[in-house]
């Protein structure tokens, strides 16, 4: 089986999240992954956040497990993060599952990752992508505040196929929405990275705000 995209749920999810996040200023981001979860009917979503970290995102994806009867897990790096971050979700009315911890520890705790997300703020980004137990209909990875990576070297590729990995890169976009949004698509083990899967990347652009999308249809 692999991943099969849903314009109609992607839809929903999308606007659902605009009227979540109202009282952001920053919301692009999290009205883009939350329609992109949605759309690829993610059964387990994952994020990663620390403190000071923005909620707008958490609240797009907490939107899209709604859509798609799924689970949203949100990974942080200890206790206080996971107690302000519980609070700060109850504000908006939302409770996923949070979890503390190292991010090998963590994910080896969650197998069939269909959606993640991470925060290049955080020094381990890397650490959770490359711990990541992917479901078997393959997953879409992104990277929130890419810009933040800096100069540093990082490669999809490198990152998804390493160590051994049986795990496929299918193709990869970097999108200039707020601080960089970096997203790949990887294959179900033992699945072709050829680029010859079905399907094409769109643009849309968002009428009020003018911004540009790329969405996997």
């Amino acid at each position: 089986m692999k991943l099969v995209w849903s314009p109609e749920t992607a839809s929903k999810a999308y606007i659902d999240t605009v009227k979540s996040c109202e009282a952001f200023q920053d919301s692009s981001v999290a009205e883009l992954v939350s329609a992109m979860a949605a759309g690829w009917n993610a059964k387990l979503i994952v994020e990663t956040w620390s403190q000071g970290g923005a909620i707008a995102t958490s609240i797009g994806l907490a939107v899209a497990s709604l859509h798609t009867g799924g689970r949203h897990v949100c990974v942080v790096p200890d206790e206080e993060s996971a107690s302000e971050y519980a609070e700060a979700m109850g504000k908006a009315g939302m409770s996923p599952e949070v979890v503390a911890g190292e991010p090998e520890e963590v994910m080896e705790g969650l197998v069939g990752v269909d959606f993640l997300v991470v925060d290049c703020r955080r020094g381990d980004f890397a650490r959770v992508l490359r711990a990541a137990k992917l479901g078997q209909r393959g997953a879409v990875l992104a990277c929130k505040n890419a810009s933040a990576r800096g100069t540093a070297d990082f490669r999809w590729r490198s990152v998804v196929e390493g160590g051994g990995s049986r795990r496929r890169l299918v193709r990869s976009v970097f999108l200039p929405v707020e601080k960089g949004l970096d997203i790949a698509h990887v294959a179900a083990a033992g699945g072709s990275s050829t680029g010859k899967e079905k399907g094409r990347w769109v643009k849309h652009v968002d009428r009020q705000s003018g911004e540009e999308y790329v969405i996997r249809k």
